[in-house]
C-alpha cells in the first residue's frame, strides 16, 4: 500500500467511524450518565467494558510468544457483539489496538462501527510501531482529540493517562520528549531497573499535574476515581512506566481513588495498595482460539469484573 493509497483509507476508516458513532465521544461533547435504575433493587450502579491489547496485524502468528495477531478480528468481533446485549454506559479499549503497520487500522477500526456503546480509546506502544510519516496522525485516526483526557458518569470520573507521552517511539522525530525519553530510560538503565524498557514510556510533567489536579476536582466534585492506562504501574514490574512510582505515590494519596485499570502485560497482573485495586488485563491478542475481555459491574462497595476467556472474575472492594 503506498502512502496515498493509506491516506486514502484513513479518510474512509474516519468517516466510518464518525458516521457510526463509535468515536462520537470524541467529535461532540461526551454528556456523561447517570446511575441504572436497577441500582435501587439492589443492581450495580452502572457497567462497562474492558478490552486489552488486540493488537491486530494481519501477519503470522509469533508462536514463541503464543501471539496470534490476526485472530483478534474475530475475538473482538465477538466481544462487540457480547458487549451489545448488556447494559453498558461505555466500552474502553486498554492500548495496543495493532501491533503493527499503519494499514492495520483500517481493518481493525471499523470493528468498532458495530458497538451499540460509548467508546474510549487508550494507546499503547505498538499503535505507534508505524512508518515515522504517520506518527502525527494515530490520534486524531482513532477519533481522539487528546491522548490523555477525563470523563464522567455515576457518580465516577474515569481519568485516561497517555504512558506514550514521553517515550522513545512516538513523539515525532525532533520532538524534544524523545531527548527526556532518553535520558530517563538510561538513568533507569543505569539504576538496574527491571522496567528500563525501551518499550515502556512516561507520563510528560505536564501530563503528571494535569493528573493531579483532575484528581483534585473529583475529590472537590464528591467524585470516585478509575483511572485507565496502557501501562501498569503497580505491582513492580518489568512492563511498568518508567515513572510509576511518582504516579503510584499520587494516586494513593487521595481517598477518592479507586482503582487503576491497564494492559500492556499480557500475562495480566494484580496489586492493592491500601484497598486501593492494580488490576492488569490480559491480552486478547495470546492464544489460537481463547479471548479475553471483561463487563465490570460498579457496586456502591465493590466493583465486580466479570472475565471472559482467559480474563479472570474478581470482586474489589472499595
Amino acid at each position: 500500500m503506498s502512502f496515498q493509497q493509506a491516506k486514502e483509507a484513513f479518510v474512509v476508516t474516519r468517516r466510518t467511524i464518525v458516521k457510526s458513532g463509535a468515536a462520537a465521544v470524541f467529535f461532540a461533547p461526551f454528556a456523561g450518565f447517570a446511575v441504572t435504575s436497577a441500582a435501587a433493587q439492589g443492581g450495580p450502579l452502572f457497567r462497562f467494558g474492558i478490552v486489552a491489547d488486540p493488537q491486530y496485524a494481519p501477519v503470522a502468528p509469533n508462536l514463541k510468544s503464543n501471539r496470534y495477531y490476526s485472530n483478534s478480528l474475530w475475538k473482538l468481533s465477538e466481544a462487540i457483539e457480547a458487549f451489545n446485549k448488556e447494559d453498558l454506559q461505555f466500552v474502553a479499549t486498554l492500548g495496543d489496538i495493532i501491533d503493527r503497520h499503519w494499514e492495520s487500522f483500517s481493518h481493525v477500526l471499523p470493528l468498532y462501527s458495530k458497538l451499540k456503546h460509548e467508546h474510549f480509546f487508550v494507546l499503547g506502544n505498538h499503535d505507534y510501531d508505524i512508518a515515522g510519516e504517520y506518527l502525527d496522525s494515530v490520534t486524531r485516526t482513532v477519533g481522539m482529540e487528546k491522548t490523555y483526557y477525563d470523563f464522567t458518569g455515576g457518580g465516577y470520573r474515569f481519568i485516561v493517562l497517555d504512558g506514550n507521552d514521553v517515550s522513545t517511539f512516538a513523539p515525532p522525530q525532533g520532538d524534544p520528549r524523545r531527548e527526556i525519553a532518553a535520558a530517563r530510560l538510561e538513568e533507569l538503565k543505569a539504576g538496574g531497573a527491571e522496567n528500563a524498557q525501551s518499550w515502556n514510556g512516561s507520563l510528560s510533567d505536564e501530563q503528571f499535574a494535569w493528573a493531579e489536579e483532575t484528581m483534585k476536582k473529583a475529590q472537590a466534585a464528591g467524585e470516585k476515581v478509575i483511572v485507565l492506562n496502557h501501562y501498569p504501574v503497580y505491582p513492580a514490574n518489568e512492563h511498568n512506566l518508567w515513572d510509576s512510582e511518582r504516579i503510584v505515590k499520587m494516586l494513593t494519596g487521595y481517598d477518592n481513588f479507586i482503582a487503576y485499570f491497564n494492559g500492556h502485560n499480557h500475562a495480566g497482573n494484580y496489586g492493592e495498595i491500601d484497598g486501593k485495586h492494580f488490576l492488569n488485563f490480559k491480552g486478547m491478542v495470546d492464544t489460537p482460539d481463547t479471548t479475553a475481555y471483561a463487563v465490570v459491574d460498579v457496586y456502591a462497595d465493590r466493583l465486580e469484573v466479570r472475565g471472559v476467556g482467559r480474563e479472570e472474575n474478581r470482586t474489589l472492594a472499595i
